[in-house]
């Protein structure tokens, strides 16, 4: 009796490893980049909201490179946010207090992605909290639009342009 419970057991505990081992194999990584402008007529402590035109996703190349296609995409979550201002160049994110970022397509509801808030950073680079989201219909969409809200500290004497780099992980189904 005991050697069958161990039996059965350690085919259990393989099963669980090669899924995951599995899983690992069909997970590869897409990037994307996008940018922002924080206008120099921003109200201290007022959330302002930016919009993005369209982002075009164009990940079939991505997906086929990774023996993979749409079709086959079953997880897709958010790595990592990463904000960098381009414009002023000696510019900190000390003027900003917070800031959220919300993801949608024409077909999908809003949803938050990543956010920061009480920002106290004297660099010109930060990284957001990522929401555990699923983002596979948004990924599989030609494209998708990103909505920041933002909320500063102090008044802006000019315009700062802050790139946002996306780093998504995503497990799909081969070919």
């Amino acid at each position: 009796m005991k050697t069958t419970f161990y039996f059965v057991l350690s085919i259990v505990i393989a099963t669980a490893f090669s899924c995951k081992k599995i899983d690992d194999l069909l997970t590869f990584n897409l990037s994307n980049r996008t940018s922002i402008t924080i206008p120099s007529a921003s109200v201290i402590s007022l959330p302002f909201e930016i919009i993005t035109p369209d982002i075009t996703t164009n990940y079939s190349q991505d997906f086929e490179n990774n023996n993979t296609n749409a079709d086959l995409v079953k997880d897709v979550k958010l790595n990592e946010v990463k904000l960098t201002i381009t414009n002023p160049s000696n510019k900190t994110f000390s003027f900003l207090k917070s800031i959220h970022i919300y993801i949608s397509t024409d077909g999908s509801d809003e949803i938050e992605l990543a956010y920061l808030d009480d920002i106290s950073s004297t660099e010109n680079s930060i990284k957001l909290i990522t929401t555990n989201e699923k983002l596979d219909k948004y990924i599989k969409s030609s494209s998708y639009k990103l909505r920041t809200t933002t909320e500063t500290r102090e008044t802006l004497t000019q315009d700062v342009d802050i790139q946002i780099d996306l780093k998504f992980r995503v497990t799909a189904d081969p070919l």
